[in-house]
């Protein structure tokens, strides 16, 4: 079964030894018939605009618009938060708190690798909190999939840029010292 509870066809191959006085199974191989795995073709363009999707969702205020764009079984790692989101549940609490700041996010330096039915874009953006003006620039990485018609997050990281943090941390030290 698919991990959306479709049923899969697959072929099969089993290897029977008899051992001991009863037959075991010595190898066992099962795969996705080829046909069930047809490339679903994306272009960097499409790729950037599953950041523009997902972005959008967050205009909405909505966590659930933003959740819907993660796969089921998606990891964020969010960036103001210390707790992996790894449930439907956890990603959209995560956005409960992050859309009152009322964030808008660009991508000022990205990259883009293409595979089959997946696709990863990692780089730099940054994010304007509608709610005072501010901004954080952070780096990211998102993977999508292609799976049950929709192209999805299976993993989105983002993280702060180290260098405000090192400089802080520099002062102090320098302070203390």
């Amino acid at each position: 079964m698919a991990s959306d509870g479709s049923k899969v066809k697959a072929r099969y191959t089993f290897v029977y030894e008899f051992e001991v006085g009863e037959w075991k199974i010595a190898h066992h191989h099962s795969s996705v018939m080829p046909e069930g795995v047809l490339p679903q073709p994306i272009t960097d363009t499409e790729v950037r605009a599953l950041f523009t999707k997902w972005n959008d969702a967050l205009a909405t205020l909505d966590p659930k618009a933003v959740a819907a764009c993660y796969a089921p079984n998606a990891v964020l790692l969010p960036t103001v938060s210390d707790v992996a989101r790894t449930t439907p549940a956890k990603i959209e609490d995560y956005f409960v708190g992050f859309l009152k700041k009322k964030p808008q996010g660009v991508i000022t330096d990205g990259n883009i690798i293409i595979g089959t039915n997946w696709a990863q874009d990692a780089g730099i953006y940054e994010f304007t909190m509608g709610s005072d003006g501010s901004k954080v620039k952070a780096r990211y990485s998102y993977v999508y999939m292609y799976d049950a018609g929709e192209w999805k997050i299976t993993h989105h990281h983002s993280s702060v840029m180290p260098e405000p943090a090192l400089a802080a941390l520099a002062k102090v030290a320098e302070m203390a010292a």
